[in-house]
């Protein structure tokens, strides 16, 4: 029986042995395992939050504790962060359409600023008339 070992081998049959079975996946996550789908961690989430037990769901996932806390805490973030925006409504226009309104007359203003300035660069002083 011949010794596939890294004991009588060169540096390079070595390296092909230090790993833990050979290259990485293509993942390229060097543990072996998959990326999760946004769904697969989703349902993972859900079923936290519903009270399953955090180690149980972490073995059947292969996944470990505290990246379903992280991905829980992300949840729940992103979850309270789009209760706190208020619905679009008709006064939502009303303002877009204003504001719209009132940078086009505020450029107004600046170029009619300009051309007057320019004009009056542009000519000396008026001549006063002399009293009589």
């Amino acid at each position: 029986m011949t010794d596939t070992g890294a004991r009588g081998a060169g540096p390079a049959e070595r390296a092909q042995h230090a790993g833990d079975g050979g290259p990485a996946p293509a993942g390229g996550d060097p543990r072996g395992r998959q990326r999760m789908s946004a769904k697969r961690k989703q349902s993972a989430v859900l079923r936290l939050l519903r009270g399953e037990d955090l180690e149980l769901v972490s073995r059947e996932l292969a996944v470990t504790a505290a990246e379903l806390t992280a991905w829980r805490d992300a949840f729940l973030t992103a979850g309270e962060a789009s209760l706190k925006t208020r619905p679009a409504d008709g006064r939502d226009v009303e303002i877009a359409r204003l504001k719209a309104k009132v940078g086009d007359l505020t450029m107004a203003n600046e170029l009619l600023d300009a051309k007057i300035e320019r004009m009056e660069t542009g000519r000396p002083l008026a001549r006063r008339r002399s009293r009589p």
